[in-house]
């Protein structure tokens, strides 16, 4: 993975939030995401499909359930920004990680 495509696929507000919401939660469905987030299904459907192309998350099926995750293959580098990233900025996930503890048990 290069970095400029690395900073291309975070460089939308709702992809970056997700995947700082992953890196804290370590796995989420989608439910969970559009109650943190406060966005529509298919919104959060979109961005999670181009994280997989950039090849940032990887998912899983359970069930009915799709439950995504951050690329454990990912380079050091890349887990390092996104790790750092979320514990230098906690206000900027603050609300949505507030939200995501409510709808935790729902899916």
């Amino acid at each position: 993975m290069s970095p400029l495509s690395f900073f291309k696929c975070l460089s939308e507000d709702t992809r970056l939030k997700t995947l700082l919401l992953l890196s804290f939660a370590d796995e989420l469905c989608v439910c969970d995401l559009t109650e943190a987030l406060q966005l529509s299904q298919p919104k959060i459907s979109r961005h999670l499909a181009d994280l997989r192309r950039c090849e940032l998350v990887v998912d899983e099926r359970r069930g009915k359930w799709v439950y995504y995750k951050i690329n454990p293959a990912l380079p050091a580098w890349a887990l390092e920004v996104i790790a750092s990233t979320a514990k230098e900025n906690p206000n900027y996930i603050s609300e949505a990680k507030s939200k995501l503890s409510c709808c935790q048990s729902i899916c």
